[in-house]
């Protein structure tokens, strides 16, 4: 199984010149790596932009969000069917973003996971308590819900495709990231409510990734000492130096 390392890019950058350069310069130092299996979600409006250059280095394209249903009158969406027409392979679904800024709810979500897999789009699905829930001890609490939530309905066969990915909303941005102790102790209770909604196979063979905060200076830890199967990584993902060094730590 590879490691999955996914960028995303947010609302970066502001224009189409830079959005090819960014990729192109990964794409370059790309085919350098084989063991990871690397997948950058530019927003939208650079999707088409990117989506040539796609197989030249060997890079997957991953969207930031998708919309429910396959068409019609909602306004400011996108569909499934419009990201598998430009070749896209993962979504992100569920981000804390999406959930502060949105109201976007574990239904919603889980409805997102569901459309997703139904076209054969790998949803990334995240999860992550808050620095309230934390201080409050509900980590656990929240964890389950969401997981539990958002995978309501989906079969172990497609959890084949399923990656999840940890997001301590309290290191995301902040520069406080989430210790590698603090994280494998995550990811092993994110594996123990698999193993209860599914099986110990589907909980093993699901990837787990962290995010929150990622820099090349920790990247490597994450993934040989916490158990971590792959890194969601934001702003450092903006710059292609320090990202390819993400890459290399995770080989």
């Amino acid at each position: 199984m590879k490691t999955l390392i996914a960028a995303n890019w947010k609302m970066n950058p502001a224009s189409q010149k830079e959005a090819k350069s960014l990729f192109d310069k990964v794409k370059k130092s790309k085919r350098k790596f084989k063991n990871s299996e690397v997948v950058i979600c530019p927003p939208f409006a650079w999707l088409a932009v990117v989506s040539h250059m796609r197989n030249e280095g060997g890079l997957l394209l991953g969207a930031q969000n998708v919309f429910f249903e396959e068409k019609g009158a909602f306004t400011g969406e996108v569909s499934c069917l419009m990201l598998k027409d430009l070749k896209v392979d993962y979504v992100i679904l569920g981000h804390s973003e999406r959930r502060k800024y949105f109201g976007e709810t574990d239904e919603m979500i889980n409805k997102k996971i569901k459309k997703s897999l139904s076209v054969k789009l790998k949803p990334i699905f995240c999860i992550g308590e808050t620095k309230d829930e934390k201080d409050q001890n509900k980590k656990s609490e929240v964890l389950e819900r969401q997981i539990t939530d958002g995978l309501k309905s989906v079969t172990k066969d497609e959890m084949k495709n399923v990656a999840v990915a940890y997001e301590p909303v309290w290191a995301i941005g902040t520069g406080n990231n989430c210790s590698v102790d603090e994280t494998m102790g995550s990811v092993l209770f994110i594996r123990k409510i698999l193993t209860k909604l599914y099986n110990r196979e589907v909980a093993d063979s699901t990837r787990i990734l962290y995010g929150g905060s990622v820099k090349s200076e920790n990247s490597g830890d994450y993934i040989k000492k916490s158990g971590a199967d792959g890194l969601l990584v934001g702003g450092a993902s903006l710059n292609p130096e320090e990202f390819v060094k993400i890459i290399k730590s995770a080989e």
